[in-house]
């Protein structure tokens, strides 16, 4: 029989969409249930808000239901996710005048990279390409400093993982295709600092159908990584996160 152990909720603070929880944070949540070690989440249907859900663990999984039914299900893996290679913090600013998301964005209350939400509240990590990027698959980076309501030295797991989580949908190019969070895979090494400006890549690998697989990386001040993560994102009709 599973072990049913604290119950998750999502508050509206850390919303993606207005009616459900940021996919990244969401995991993130689900994932602490079961780390150390890279943890892989696989969301089956929006995360709703300040709504207590079930978590059972059953055979090395965390299980979150909802009323008997799966929103999501974390499992612990056995290989790290491979990094996006780093800029430097002034490239990084550089690429943020870019950001697609000023311009058009779905969810402009997403906890993540919505440009709605005030300082202090959103992480308001905003990843532009980064310019004359030499790679095959073109990079997109933003700078982030934690802001002290999110802690007092070092933020949380989940929040890390939100940190890691809509840079890779910008990088599959969210402005021209609305997508949702599918499926996260991320090892989480050390937790950013409080104040600290650290700095966030993330890359686009490829898509197939409604499809697309990206990957993120968070980098300390001092060059360390300190999370990295891969993605799989699920093109979505709009109509229905409103």
């Amino acid at each position: 029989m599973p072990d049913l152990v604290s119950p998750l909720s999502v508050p509206s603070r850390f919303c993606g969409p207005t009616t459900s929880g940021n996919g990244g944070w969401t995991a993130g949540a689900l994932a602490a249930y079961l780390v150390p070690g890279p943890v892989r989440v696989t969301l089956r249907k929006p995360p709703p808000l300040d709504t207590p859900l079930t978590v059972s663990l059953d055979g090395g999984a965390a299980i979150a239901s909802q009323d008997g039914v799966t929103v999501g299900e974390a499992v612990l893996v056995d290989a790290d996710p491979v990094p996006v290679e780093p800029v430097d913090a002034a490239t990084a600013r550089a690429a943020e005048a870019t950001y697609a998301g000023l311009r058009s964005h779905a969810f402009p209350s997403c906890f993540a990279c919505g440009p709605g939400r005030d300082v202090g509240d959103g992480l308001r990590i905003f990843p532009g390409r980064v310019a004359n990027d030499s790679h095959d698959l073109a990079r997109v980076a933003a700078t982030w400093t934690p802001d002290p309501s999110l802690g007092t030295d070092v933020v949380s797991l989940p929040v890390a993982w939100a940190a890691l989580d809509c840079i890779g949908g910008w990088a599959g190019d969210l402005e021209d295709r609305m997508m949702v969070l599918g499926m996260m895979t991320a090892h989480v090494l050390a937790l950013p600092v409080i104040g600290e400006e650290h700095v966030v890549v993330g890359m686009a690998r490829r898509s197939e159908g409604r499809r697309t697989w990206t990957a993120s990386t968070l980098y300390a001040p001092d060059g360390r990584v300190l999370g990295t993560a891969e993605h799989v994102w699920v093109a979505v009709d709009p109509s229905a996160f409103r």
